[in-house]
């Protein structure tokens, strides 16, 4: 068993009988009272932030995972197929677990969180960047560059993003998975 005193940021915890990643955390020493710790820790499953804290001292379960690269291979009905790089063993994971499934092409590079003790899978977390191709959009206007005005557009893997005005059909955009925002036009 650990205290408040282990907690750092990345660490997974069972809290409320749930895992937990801490995404940050802050050791307060009030001028009147006890010491406590104030922590924004994401629900591995669902993925919702929650501010918790802890007063100092408390006892913690820290839960031991790992993060290992998989590659993405095809969907089966409402499952998603990965297949391990080094081991070639396949894992099937459901949609649900797939953090912005609409950014998944086939072949890319995913990271999987497995719980060590028991190794199971707990979530897919995709590249911060994928590069993709423009399959439609409304045609561009020659010369409208500087204005922040975006319309909506569809990548190859079906999923609908903001572009900027001036992006045309067949182009190759940059995209921030976890926005789902348009980053560059990617040179050829």
């Amino acid at each position: 068993m650990a205290t408040t005193a282990d907690i750092k940021n990345g660490l997974c915890l069972k809290h409320n009988e749930k895992l937990f990643q801490i995404i940050e955390f802050q050791h307060v020493k009030p001028g009147k009272g006890p010491a406590f710790v104030r922590t924004k820790m994401r629900q591995i499953e669902s993925g919702k932030v929650l501010d918790h804290t802890f007063s100092a001292g408390h006892k913690i379960e820290p839960v031991r995972i790992e993060n290992r690269e998989y590659q993405y291979l095809y969907q089966d009905s409402d499952l998603y197929v990965f297949m391990n790089n080094e081991t070639f063993e396949q894992v099937n994971i459901p949609i649900k677990m797939v953090e912005k499934p609409a950014f998944l092409q086939e072949g890319m590079t995913v990271n999987i969180l497995f719980h060590a003790e028991e190794e199971t899978p707990l979530v897919v977390e995709l590249p911060m960047y994928i590069i993709s191709e423009v399959t439609y959009t409304e045609p561009g206007i020659k010369g409208d560059t500087a204005t922040n005005s975006y319309k909506p557009a569809t990548i190859a893997t079906g999923a609908e993003v903001r572009v900027p005005l001036f992006i045309d059909n067949g182009e190759v955009i940059k995209i921030d998975t976890r926005t789902g925002i348009y980053v560059e036009r990617v040179k050829n």
